[in-house]
C-alpha cells in the first residue's frame, strides 16, 4: 500500500495530539475523572491510536465513567468485541500447544501475556496479545519445529533471540487495535535477554523452571515473572516503544507478590549490578499506577542505576519512550550507556546493523506487509542515516496508526 503521510495533518500536529491524548488517557486508566476531555474532532481520533499504541482500549471500554463522541464509543465497543473473539481463539491455541508439548515429552515455559493470563490478573480480553511467547532449553530447540507444525504453525524467521512461528495461511494484520483475524505470532526462545544499550542482560537461568514437567510450565515464582516484565519494560523504554499495558502488568502483579518473592528480588538488586535496568520501567510505572513495590528495592535499583539514565528516567514521560512519541530518533537508547566504549559500541550497530538485527526488520515487515510500501523501509540504512542527520523523520508504525486511525470506521 501506499504511504498514508500525505492524508496527515501536519506532523507537528500529529505530534501534540498524541502527547496530549495519550498522557490524559494513561492517567485515566489510573484514576477515571468524572466528565470526558475537551478535545476536538482531530484529538478523539488520534486518541484512538494512543489507546491502540499502549494496547489499554478494551481497559479504558470498562473503566472509563464518561462517554465521548460516537466514533469512540463505536471504536471501544468494537474492539471490546473483537478482544473478546480473539482471546478465545488464543486460549485455543495455547490449549493445542500444552497438549502437543506433552505428548512430545517437552518441557517449556510460557512468557510474559500468556502467564499473566494463566494467573487470572485480566478479564478475558483485557489485556492484547500479538503473539505467545515460549522459553525452551536449547537442547530442545530443534524438536519445536515438529511440534509447531501439530498445530498448523510454520517457522518464518530466526532472530536473535528467538525463532518465529506463524499459522499457515496466515491473514493479513490488521493496522489498528485488536481483530480477531490478525494472526497470533509463536516465538520460541532458547534465551531471555536484553542488550542495554550494549551490555547483554540475561536472565534466563531464573526463569527455568527446576522441576518442569512437560507442557507449559508457569514461572518459578512470581518474583521471576516480574523480573521478566521489568527487563523487557526497560528493552521497550530504551527503543521508545514501550505499552503503557506494560506498566499495568508490572503493576497488578506487584500486588500479587509475597514478602520471600521481594526479598528474593532484593537479593538480586544487592549482588554486582544490582537491577540497575529495573529502576527506569519502575519510576514509570509507580508514577502512572499505583504500584506495591517495597521502597528499599526501588532505592537498591535507584542506587545501582547510571547516574544519566537515573536523571533521564525521572523526567520522560510515557510519551517520550513510547510510539507516542512519533519521531525517529538516530540513538533512542543513548542514556542507558554505563561507559564510553558503550556509547561507541551502541553508536556502531545503529548505523551498521549486523546480520539477526537486519532480520529483526525483515521479521517486522513480515509480520506486517503493509509497511512495505512505506518510503522508510525502501531506504537503504545509508539512506536512513542521511534522513536521520538532515530531517526528523515520523516512526513509520506511529505514521500506520495514526492513518488507520483517521480513517475509522473503516469503508
Amino acid at each position: 500500500m501506499n504511504s498514508p503521510a500525505p492524508a496527515l495533518p501536519p506532523f507537528k500536529t500529529v505530534a501534540a495530539a498524541l502527547r496530549k491524548t495519550t498522557e490524559h488517557l494513561a492517567h485515566e486508566l489510573a484514576s477515571p475523572s468524572e466528565s470526558a476531555p475537551d478535545w476536538n474532532e482531530l484529538e478523539w481520533a488520534i486518541a484512538r491510536s494512543a489507546t491502540a499504541i499502549h494496547g489499554t482500549t478494551v481497559l479504558l471500554a470498562s473503566r472509563l465513567r464518561w462517554r465521548g463522541p460516537p466514533l469512540w464509543q463505536s471504536f471501544l465497543t468494537r474492539q471490546r468485541e473483537q478482544s473478546l473473539l480473539r482471546d478465545e481463539r488464543i486460549g485455543a491455541l495455547l490449549a493445542r500447544i500444552d497438549s502437543a508439548t506433552r505428548a512430545a515429552g517437552l518441557a517449556c515455559v510460557a512468557l510474559k501475556g500468556s502467564a499473566l493470563r494463566a494467573l487470572g490478573l485480566y478479564h478475558p480480553g483485557e489485556r492484547p496479545m500479538a503473539d505467545v511467547d515460549l522459553l525452551v532449553c536449547e537442547a530442545d530447540a530443534a524438536a519445536v519445529l515438529a511440534i509447531m507444525r501439530c498445530v498448523d504453525y510454520e517457522q518464518t524467521l530466526i532472530v536473535a533471540r528467538h525463532a518465529i512461528y506463524k499459522p499457515v495461511g496466515r491473514s493479513k494484520p490488521v493496522e489498528l487495535g485488536e481483530h480477531v483475524d490478525s494472526p497470533v505470532t509463536v516465538e520460541v526462545h532458547t534465551a531471555v535477554t536484553e542488550v542495554l544499550p550494549a551490555r547483554k542482560v540475561d536472565i534466563t537461568a531464573r526463569l527455568l523452571h527446576p522441576r518442569a514437567q512437560p507442557g507449559m510450565n508457569p514461572y518459578p515464582t512470581l518474583a521471576a515473572l516480574l523480573l521478566h516484565l521489568l527487563l523487557h519494560a526497560a528493552g521497550s523504554i530504551k527503543s521508545h516503544s514501550l505499552r503503557q499495558i506494560q506498566l499495568h502488568d508490572v503493576a497488578l502483579l506487584a500486588a500479587r507478590l509475597t514478602d520471600e518473592d521481594w526479598r528474593s528480588l532484593a537479593e538480586i538488586a544487592s549482588v554486582d549490578d544490582g537491577l540497575w535496568w529495573a529502576y527506569p520501567p519502575l519510576t514509570l510505572a509507580r508514577r502512572y499506577h499505583d504500584c506495591a513495590v517495597p521502597r528499599e528495592l526501588v532505592r537498591a535499583a535507584r542506587g545501582s542505576c547510571p547516574r544519566i539514565l537515573r536523571r533521564v528516567s525521572e523526567r520522560k514521560t510515557l510519551t517520550d519512550v513510547s510510539r507516542s512519541n512519533p519521531w525517529f530518533s538516530a540513538l533512542p537508547g543513548i542514556a542507558w550507556s554505563r561507559t564510553p566504549a558503550d556509547v561507541l559500541l551502541y553508536a556502531r550497530r545503529r548505523a551498521l546493523p549486523d546480520r539477526l538485527e537486519r532480520a529483526s526488520i525483515r521479521g517486522v515487515l513480515d509480520s506486517q506487509p503493509h509497511l512495505r510500501g512505506m518510503h522508510w523501509y525502501q531506504l537503504s540504512q545509508s539512506g536512513r542515516l542521511l534522513r536521520w542527520l538532515v530531517s526528523r523523520p515520523m516512526r513509520v508504525h506511529t505514521i500506520t496508526s495514526v492513518a488507520a486511525a483517521l480513517r475509522y470506521p473503516e469503508p
